[in-house]
This record gives structure tokens, C-alpha cells and sequence, in this order.
């Protein structure tokens, strides 16, 4: 069966494909390039392994929190593929992408944190084992402070910015993974496809929708300027 994943929840885009017995990757930087590059990094990716869009049997997507813009770009290309085809369509959070790339081998628990904006981070963690996942905390945004409610953990991962790398450290006791090698990698979303608990089906493709962590910038802007919540929002209420 192939299989396709990408992840666009972060500044990075990243795409993989497999047949099964061979894996391709793509990925560029720079969000305002997602909507531009999804399409053409998912050709490539497919031809790398021998397909095209129409033999995806599986889409994996990342489903946020993160990026607004980017998450409306991963879920207009997923419904566009699942459309009335028989596609078996799994998320998992974007935190767990990164949590998942960096587990200790036999075991362990892996906080993943990201920028939230507004002095806050998203976090979530989970135990990661071979072949399993168990989720201990939920993503959500925090001050970085309130991680040391999450208890003691063995891998601190992700994207922080700089002014609050200081405040994980002091509440976590551990020094973050971050740069290139904290940003989610697509190929770690077809892994965890394979593991127990690692993703979520898709039940009802047309009413699923990302998640958000907040509502967008601009959305948050206009309801303080006008004073009111605006019309047929589509962010999530914290």
C-alpha cells in the first residue's frame, strides 16, 4: 500500500511516501512557502517510490497545534486526496512527531514543545516505547514555567525561542533538542502509522478540522480591536 505523510504544522514542510519497501522525503523551510511547495513535494515523493496520487492508500498528517496557515494547507490537500476514495486517512499530533523522532531507544518519556507565540509554548508528552505510544499530557499552550507540573521527563525536544529556552530549562532540568533537529520529520508520522496509539483514523473527513492550540493572530487582533468575537470563527477558544 503507499502511504503518504506531511506535516506543515511548523515553519518547515515536510513530505514522505512509502511503497513498503522504500521511502522518499521531501521537506523546504519558510511557511509562506507551504501552500506553494505541498503539491509539487508530494509528486515527488510518490514518483520516487513508483506512484501517483491515485494509488495513496493511507494519508498521515500531522493535525497541529501550530501554524494556521499552514495546518489549512495540510487539510485542504488531505480532504482534496480523501475525497470519496476508499483512503485511510490517520493524525497525530505535530508534538508527537517530534516527540517520536527523538524517544530513548528502549523507552522513555519525551516532552515536545513549540513556539505558541505570546510568551507561551505548546507542550505535550508522551511515553514512547517500540511499537506503542501513551499520551501523559495533552498539547496545549503553557507558560514555560508550568512545565514543571509535567513531571520528570527524559527528552526535552522541539522549536523554542530563545527569550524562553531559559524558562524550560529551569522547569524541566533538561537541555532542549532544538534547531534543525527539533523540527518534525515526515517520515517519523509514517512510524508512527505502525504503532499502537501513535495516530488517530479520521472518521468523518469532510467536518474534520486541524487543531489550532488558539485562534489566529489576526483573528485575535480583530476581536480586540471590535470588541467582539468575530463572526463564523474558525480558531479554537483557549
Amino acid at each position: 500500500m503507499i502511504a503518504l505523510a506531511f506535516d506543515t504544522a511548523t515553519d518547515r514542510c515536510t513530505v514522505a511516501a512509502t511503497n513498503g519497501s522504500r521511502t522518499a522525503h521531501r521537506f523546504i523551510d519558510g511557511a509562506r512557502g507551504h501552500a506553494g511547495a505541498i503539491i509539487g513535494l508530494t509528486a515527488e515523493v510518490l514518483g520516487e517510490v513508483g506512484a501517483v496520487a491515485a494509488d495513496i492508500g493511507m494519508i498521515v498528517m500531522a493535525d497541529g497545534p501550530g501554524s494556521f496557515t499552514g495546518l489549512r494547507v495540510a487539510a485542504s490537500v488531505a480532504k482534496a486526496l480523501a475525497w470519496r476514495r476508499e483512503i485511510v486517512w490517520r493524525v497525530a499530533p505535530s508534538l508527537l512527531v517530534r516527540a517520536a523522532a527523538h524517544a530513548p531507544r528502549q523507552g522513555g518519556v519525551v516532552l515536545a514543545v513549540s513556539d505558541a507565540l505570546r510568551g507561551e509554548v505548546y507542550a505535550g508528552s508522551w511515553y514512547i516505547e517500540p511499537g506503542a505510544v501513551a499520551m501523559r499530557h495533552s498539547p496545549r499552550a503553557v507558560a514555560p514555567a508550568q512545565l514543571s507540573t509535567y513531571g520528570p521527563v527524559d527528552v526535552v525536544v522541539g522549536s523554542i525561542p530563545e527569550g524562553l529556552m531559559s524558562g524550560v530549562r529551569d522547569a524541566t532540568g533538561c537541555e532542549p533538542v532544538g534547531g534543525i533537529a527539533g523540527l518534525p520529520d515526515a517520515r517519523t508520522l509514517l512510524d508512527l502509522a505502525n504503532r499502537r496509539d501513535g495516530t488517530v483514523v479520521v472518521s468523518d473527513p469532510a467536518a474534520w478540522q486541524p487543531d489550532y492550540g488558539r485562534p489566529a493572530e489576526a483573528q485575535v487582533k480583530w476581536e480586540s480591536a471590535h470588541g467582539r468575537q468575530l463572526p463564523a470563527s474558525a480558531g479554537i477558544p483557549r
